[in-house]
């Protein structure tokens, strides 16, 4: 097969016209690829885009300490880099990831240059529109940078960075799925368009459409949904469209049924049938990931928050604040250390703000936390309470660990003194905490221990 077929079998090219696929065959280069081939590298300018025709490549983005693995170009059309046609050379047009062959294949690679010149002169919307995905991922690279900028050293940064991975890995994923989806959504309108398809021919296929998308959802089972994605393609099959294996299970998520395509064949010509039913999909497709986006990108939001709470950022050294509050941004800044941890809850409901600084105050419970999370060896039940005393608020941690020895507990707040494995400790926890408490709040902090109940007790003044 010629790189032409190739091309004109692709669904990122598959609307490009004769004499355009002709342009682009003729700027560009066809080249072979090896399992373990590294193609092109993160951070690296985007000089040229990766088309690709045959065989596998996954894509890696190196968070922390690792390379994790973000998306897997495996269908022929979907593309990478390019990203100097749409900004020209520069900070920002760079490889988003860096793609490594997992099997034998090929690729069309297109100088972006020339790219951008091809792509302005064929479809300026077109142009317009990848420019703004572009924008888009340069947004939520530029949040992870903020993001990473209020991280602290050492043990709070690995904790901050396993616990934004997740969120924004899958973001990364799903603009790289918009990406494709974009693509094949606008080579269907454009097919329908060639097709001479009339507004009102349209409108009816969108109301098709926003019906689908508006019915109520059903939990299906598994086997009910396999059964209705091989109903769905079935239909499809018997009236020759090619693509049936990926629109059936996109089309059987909301509800789609052999009635629903009846009433699409009956509102649309034979030809348009296929193009159609690719469009609609499409449509479901990129509602579906921008849903998840959202969600991915509420996570990291929610997280920032979490993380202004706990640090006080831009806010006084010393205010009015409640104590409850301090401890739950700090809970949700340590959750990936309390993965194995049961925490249990107990706020006093009348618990008044008091005169304090927060942000020296939240290094106290995330000291505290750690302890009791190290004395559990990872793996128990936390509680946390508060309680109103005369002219004092009294908070208490209750760790459900062998307890501290008495000579243990008669050191605790020495400088230095510590219990932990050499380079797990710095001795300097407890001494931190007494001081932010005794010294900057005036109140106490003493420990109460027996086999699986230990407990940190803070007191504090609700006046200074």
């Amino acid at each position: 097969m010629s790189v032409a077929d190739d091309l004109r079998a692709a669904f990122l090219t598959r609307s490009l016209t004769e004499e355009q696929r002709a342009e682009l065959i003729a700027v560009g280069e066809e080249r072979a690829f090896s399992p373990d081939d590294e193609l092109f590298e993160e951070g690296k300018p985007a000089d040229l885009l990766w088309i690709l025709l045959e065989g596998g490549i996954e894509l890696t983005r190196r968070i922390g300490h690792e390379n994790a693995v973000v998306a897997t170009m495996t269908t022929p059309g979907q593309w990478a880099g390019g990203l100097e046609a749409w900004e020209g050379p520069g900070e920002h047009s760079v490889y988003r990831a860096s793609g490594r062959a997992v099997t034998a294949g090929r690729c069309f690679l297109v100088p972006s240059d020339q790219l951008g010149q091809l792509v302005a002169r064929w479809s300026p919307f077109a142009k317009h529109m990848i420019t703004g995905v572009y924008q888009t991922i340069r947004s939520i690279d530029a949040m992870a940078r903020e993001r990473q900028s209020l991280v602290a050293l050492g043990t709070m940064a690995a904790q901050l960075a396993h616990e934004i991975n997740n969120p924004a890995s899958a973001a990364l994923r799903v603009v790289e799925s918009l990406r494709n989806t974009a693509g094949y959504m606008l080579a269907a309108l454009v097919e329908l368009a060639e097709l001479g398809i009339h507004a009102d021919d349209f409108l009816a296929l969108d109301r098709l459409r926003v019906e689908l998308e508006e019915r109520p959802r059903t939990a299906y089972g598994a086997l009910a949904l396999a059964d209705r994605e091989e109903a769905l393609g079935t239909w499809m099959e018997d009236r020759g469209v090619e693509l049936a294996w990926r629109i059936a299970p996109v089309l059987a998520l909301p509800g789609a049924d052999p009635d629903w395509l009846d009433a699409l064949e009956e509102s649309t010509s034979a030809a348009a049938l296929e193009p159609s039913l690719r469009w609609i999909s499409a449509t479901l497709a990129m509602s579906a990931q921008l849903s998840e986006l959202g969600d991915a990108t509420s996570r990291v939001s929610n997280l920032v928050a979490d993380v202004k709470d706990y640090s006080q950022v831009d806010r006084a050294s010393l205010q009015r604040t409640l104590v409850r509050e301090g401890i739950e941004s700090t809970l949700a800044i340590l959750r990936p250390l309390l993965a194995g941890v049961e925490v249990v809850l107990d706020f006093d409901e009348a618990e008044p703000t008091l005169e304090a600084e927060p942000a020296a105050l939240n290094q106290v419970w995330r000291n505290l936390i750690e302890n009791a999370v190290d004395a559990m060896n990872g793996s128990g039940t936390l509680r946390i309470s508060t309680r109103v005393g005369p002219g004092r608020l009294v908070v208490e941690l209750t760790d459900s660990g062998p307890g501290m020895p008495p000579e243990v507990q008669s050191r605790a707040f020495e400088p230095f003194f510590t219990t932990k494995d050499v380079g797990k400790g710095t001795g300097l926890g407890l001494d931190i905490s007494r001081r932010i408490v005794v010294d900057r709040h005036h109140g106490d902090i003493d420990f109460d221990s027996r086999p699986g109940a230990t407990t940190a007790r803070v007191s504090l003044p609700l006046d200074r």
